[in-house]
């Protein structure tokens, strides 16, 4: 993939980011994810590739845009996997909470995992890490293996996961460890990727979440140097067929190479709300701000980009409702 390809899907999370901000806090969920969904659509069909949504809003029955299997981009330029959360944390947009933002990564065709809309166990870890967690082994295991990696007392170490009553018997071992907990209400591709920068105080991200998410996720994590497994968990019959269609038995460790093969993968992300890892989009005085991060596996390179925009050039980018983009 052409290296100028990161700051073209930097606008395309940009664009979603500022669409979505404008519902945040006015408790209407559903309408900031169609204005994230509809942005990050347009601004995709004017990039040079030839992209195919592989992880979207759903089956083509399912979602009016975004959807599994839809191509996108002017088809010049590379063949590429997409795989989009146009916005990661819609009730939190909607309450006016921390951690919202837009989210999307690609790959090489072929390279990215199908992942099907399941649930998906998760353990992620930064660079310092890599190869020191198993996800087959017990939270206690892994924390104490984190610890040492990282050069710290286990009642230092901050696990990161969603609060959710599934987590119950996790919370329960991470107490026991000594080890601190900060709990995500929603969205956990943030609280993957944080695991892997220092400033935020996470350490290991454990628990599970959408396994379309944890693809995303994966992509952030490689791109960092981390590390990233999941194991799918259906929940019924019809769901362990759709494991096995794609050549994966249920309950089979994914590695971060089962999910992103290759290195020539990026990642995008914009904040919508303040979180741990960036700030989000604020409007005054006819502009308004943006802080996004893009990262490249291949390279290694992660960029922080702050985009100012102004609402006078770039119609229908306005907080008033009655405008759309």
């Amino acid at each position: 993939m052409e290296r100028s390809l990161s700051m073209e899907l930097v606008r395309v999370t940009e664009a979603a980011a500022l669409q979505s901000a404008k519902w945040v806090g006015k408790g209407l969920k559903n309408e900031a994810d169609d204005a994230a969904t509809t942005a990050m659509r347009t601004v995709f069909d004017t990039i040079p590739m030839d992209g195919v949504v592989v992880i979207g809003e759903g089956e083509m029955d399912e979602a009016p845009m975004l959807y599994i299997g839809e191509e996108l981009g002017t088809k010049e330029g590379p063949a590429i996997d997409i795989a989009v959360d146009p916005l990661e944390g819609t009730t939190l947009v909607a309450e006016g909470s921390w951690n919202a933002m837009t989210v999307l990564a690609v790959g090489d065709r072929g390279t990215l995992l199908h992942a099907p809309d399941m649930y998906m166990e998760k353990i992620a870890v930064g660079p310092e890490c890599k190869g020191v967690v198993d996800i087959t082994k017990s939270v206690s295991e892994n924390l104490h293996a984190v610890a040492k990696a990282k050069n710290k007392d286990i009642s230092e170490v901050t696990a990161t996961l969603l609060n959710r009553e599934r987590h119950q018997g996790i919370i329960k071992e991470i107490r026991e460890t000594g080890a601190r907990i900060k709990l995500i209400e929603h969205g956990d591709v943030a609280g993957a990727i944080n695991t892997a920068f220092d400033f935020t105080g996470v350490d290991i991200l454990f628990g599970s979440g959408g396994a379309p998410e944890g693809v995303i996720a994966a992509v952030g994590i490689k791109a960092l140097g981390g590390d990233f497994q999941g194991i799918l968990l259906p929940e019924d019959a019809e769901q362990e067929e759709r494991c096995r269609k794609m050549g994966i038995e249920p309950n089979t460790v994914l590695q971060l190479d089962d999910m992103v093969k290759g290195d020539d993968a990026i990642f995008a992300a914009s904040a919508v709300t303040d979180g741990e890892l960036m700030k989000g989009v604020q409007f005054k005085g006819g502009f308004a701000t943006t802080h996004s991060l893009v990262m490249r596996a291949k390279s290694g390179t992660v960029r922080f980009v702050q985009g100012r925009h102004s609402l006078e050039k770039k119609p229908g980018l306005t907080i008033n409702d009655s405008d759309t983009i």
